[in-house]
C-alpha cells in the first residue's frame, strides 16, 4: 500500500525539476556575416565555450549557475585567464552592464576588470541600484570602480534605475562627462565611442527620428576613426522579449556603426542583425535572468550561468572581443574585421 504514494511523489518531484529554468551556454550556428563588418573566430583557449566557423559550431556543455541573488552568489574560485598581449598601439576596454550593486557578484566582476586594467571602462547602464540615489553611489560605484572614475577612464551610459531619483541628479553630480552628459562621444585610440540615453525620459527623445538620433547620425557621418562603437542601456534585440526595447532599433549600420553594445536584460547574448554585431551584457553583478525558450532568430551566442564582463582590444585592423566570467572563464570570443 506504500509503493503507489511513493511513486506518485517521485513523479511530482521529476515534473517540478523539468519546469525549473536552467542556465544557458549555447552557440547558435549562422551563415557568414554581411557588410558592413564581418566576424572571424579567434583560436580557442581554455574556456567554457568558444565560437568556431559557422559550419562547425556546436553547443558546449552547460556549466553550473550561481544563485540569482547577489547576496548568495559563490565566491571566486579561480584567477582570471590572461588575454593575449595587446599590440603597443591597441586600445583595451571593458564593458559592464547592470553592475551598480554592492553584492559579491558586482565586486568580483569589478575585481576581474581591475586585474586586467583596461585603458577605459564603459558601462551599459544601471550604474546605481535601486533608485539612483546619492547615498548609494559610494557602495555601488566608488567602492568597485572609483579608481577608474578618478583617473578619467570611466564612461557610463544612463540606465533606467539611474534616473529614478531626482531625474538622475546624483549621477550628473558624481560623473564629469562630455557634452550634455546624457548622451555624448569620445575618441580613444582607433575607436570613436558614442554613448546614447535609451531611457524614455530623455528630453531629446529616443526614436530613430529624434533629436538625439539625428545627433548620432551626424556624428557617425563625420567620424574619421577606423571604428565606431555605439553603446546604451535598453537592448533593441535580445532573447528575453519582455526586456527588448524595439524603439531603440535605429539604423545603426546604415549610419556607420561597427558594433552596438547594450544591457538591461541580465544575461549575455551576441547577435548578428543585418551584418552588424549587437552584444547584450547585463551580467555585471546584480541578478541573472533566464532566456526565452525560443532564441531570437539572429542570436549567435548565449550565456547566463555566471556574472562577467566584456573585454575589447581595438587596433586599426580589427576589434577583438571576449566575454569572461568573474571566475576567469572565457565564454565567448570573436573578431570583427573589415569586409
Amino acid at each position: 500500500m506504500t509503493a503507489r504514494p511513493t511513486l506518485l511523489l517521485a513523479l511530482i518531484v521529476l515534473l517540478a525539476a523539468c519546469r525549473a529554468p536552467a542556465p544557458r551556454t549555447t552557440l547558435v550556428p549562422s551563415g557568414p556575416p554581411a557588410s558592413p563588418s564581418s566576424e572571424t573566430p579567434l583560436p580557442a583557449p581554455t574556456a567554457v565555450a568558444t565560437t568556431g566557423p559557422p559550419s562547425t559550431m556546436t553547443p558546449p556543455a552547460i556549466v553550473a549557475a550561481p544563485s540569482p541573488s547577489p547576496d548568495t552568489t559563490p565566491a571566486l574560485t579561480a584567477s582570471a585567464t590572461s588575454a593575449p598581449a595587446p599590440a603597443a598601439d591597441a586600445l583595451t576596454f571593458a564593458a559592464v552592464g547592470d553592475y551598480g550593486w554592492s553584492g559579491p557578484g558586482a565586486r568580483e566582476v569589478a575585481a576581474l576588470v581591475a586585474q586586467r586594467d583596461p585603458d577605459i571602462v564603459i558601462t551599459l547602464g544601471d550604474n546605481n541600484y535601486p533608485d539612483g540615489a546619492a547615498w548609494t553611489i559610494e557602495e555601488n560605484i566608488t567602492a568597485n570602480y572609483g579608481g577608474f572614475v578618478q583617473d578619467g577612464r570611466f564612461f557610463p551610459a544612463l540606465g533606467n534605475h539611474d534616473l529614478t531619483t531626482d531625474n538622475g541628479q546624483a549621477y550628473f553630480d558624481y560623473f564629469d562627462l562630455p557634452g550634455n552628459e546624457r548622451y555624448y562621444e569620445f575618441v580613444r585610440g582607433e575607436a570613436h565611442f558614442f554613448v546614447i540615453n535609451s531611457d524614455w525620459r530623455e528630453p531629446d527623445g529616443i526614436r530613430a527620428d529624434s533629436r538625439q538620433a539625428r545627433w548620432l547620425q551626424e556624428r557617425l557621418a563625420t567620424s574619421t576613426a577606423p571604428w565606431q562603437i555605439v553603446y546604451f542601456h535598453a537592448s533593441p534585440f535580445v532573447s528575453y522579449s519582455i526586456y527588448q526595447v524595439p524603439v531603440m532599433d535605429w539604423p545603426f549600420a546604415a549610419w556607420g556603426a561597427d558594433l552596438v553594445l547594450s544591457a538591461h536584460a541580465h544575461l549575455y547574448e551576441r547577435l548578428l542583425v543585418g551584418g552588424l554585431t549587437y552584444v547584450v551584457n547585463g551580467l555585471g553583478g546584480h541578478t541573472i535572468y533566464a532566456f526565452d525558450d525560443i532564441p531570437h532568430p539572429d542570436s549567435q551566442a548565449q550565456f547566463n550561468a555566471d556574472f562577467g564582463a566584456l573585454f575589447g582590444r581595438v587596433t586599426d585592423e580589427a576589434i577583438y572581443l571576449q566575454f569572461i566570467t568573474r571566475r576567469g572563464e572565457i565564454v565567448d570570443e570573436w573578431t570583427i574585421t573589415r569586409p
